[in-house]
């Protein structure tokens, strides 16, 4: 009986995921049609046919996989239209995890419907996990459908949807099933790298665009692997939790080491600091989860980088092709 109120929980959830990604892409505008629409700012037009050229670029010089995706344009109206919600256990950093057809186990679950998503949320907690929302910017269905452009990718800058736009055709390149950890920081990799490259080669090594890139890719770094340390000093505290404890002193010893983590960042030399601040109080809300984020998306970056640079040479299309052979 309770297998098959699973089963009927999980059909019911991808049939509202089916919908409510078949409502975007059916819906989406090809990029001919807004371009020759005269109430579409200029300066927004300008960014369609950069992401054109992110595509081809990403296609020729890295060997990103082709497809048509990224040649349609869905216009959000400045709302958020999808939401993934994370978990993770409360004294440990083991997240909580979701199995699907073809992409199998993954630590994260999204929803195009925010109440869905709230429903979610709050089942998650009444079982005591931390949990972590978001709304991305993008997504990505690994080829099988034409992914569009969201239009609130458009406000991005330069380097950051390149980035983007690299990241998610890395995942319908290579998508390794049951490996979030992997295709993620994979992802944000290739995106990152790809995104370099495509700026130097456009607009040139000393150019706004690309200086503005590393400004913020700095910030990124330096508030990346502050955090990353930080997970391993609450994991610490995690081992050391006596099992006789009571939830409310490991809640007090697990808050007391977030505080002074969130102060920490105020002394981060960050071009942004105050920006990173403030992002970084999320962690009093989602706790575990928002520190499981980082580990997700970006624990392997060093690994994946030292690798690029002694084996590859810096030859990022080179380097990708060495794991589309690994994991054809």
């Amino acid at each position: 009986m309770i297998v098959c109120l699973c089963w009927s929980s999980m059909a019911i959830y991808l049939i509202s995921q089916g919908k409510g990604q078949l409502t975007i892409i059916l819906n989406a505008q090809p990029i001919d049609k807004i371009m020759q629409d005269i109430s579409f700012p200029d300066s927004l037009k300008q960014k369609l046919n950069l992401i054109t050229e992110i595509k081809q670029y990403a296609v020729d010089s890295i060997g990103i996989n082709p497809n048509d995706s990224y040649s349609t344009v869905f216009d959000q109206h400045n709302r958020s239209i999808l939401f993934t919600v994370s978990a993770c256990e409360p004294y440990s950093f083991k997240a909580k995890e979701w199995s699907f057809p073809l992409l199998g186990i993954v630590s994260y679950k999204g929803f195009f419907n925010k109440s869905e998503a709230e429903i979610e949320i709050k089942n998650l907690k009444l079982k005591g996990y931390d949990v972590d929302v978001y709304s991305p910017t993008g997504w990505s269905t690994l080829g099988w459908f034409k992914d569009p452009i969201l239009s609130n990718m458009l406000y991005k800058s330069e380097g950051q949807l390149a980035n983007l736009i690299i990241h998610e055709l890395t995942h319908g390149t290579i998508y390794i099933k049951n490996n979030v950890e992997f295709n993620e920081n994979l992802a944000n990799f290739i995106g990152d790298k790809g995104a370099e490259k495509f700026l130097i080669n456009k607009y040139g090594i000393s150019s706004k665009q690309y200086l503005n890139y590393l400004h913020t890719k700095s910030d990124e770094y330096c508030f990346r692997e502050y955090i990353l340390q930080k997970i391993e000093r609450l994991d610490s505290l995690y081992l050391l939790l006596s099992t006789i404890e009571s939830d409310k002193i490991k809640e007090q010893k697990k808050i007391k080491i977030i505080t002074e983590i969130v102060l920490g960042v105020n002394r981060l030399p960050l071009f942004k600091r105050k920006e990173y601040f403030k992002y970084s109080f999320q962690a009093f809300e989602e706790k575990n989860a928002f520190f499981m984020a980082f580990s997700r998306y970006d624990s392997q970056y060093d690994v994946f980088d030292k690798e690029f640079k002694k084996k590859y040479r810096l030859d990022l299309r080179r380097y990708l092709s060495f794991y589309k052979e690994k994991f054809r």
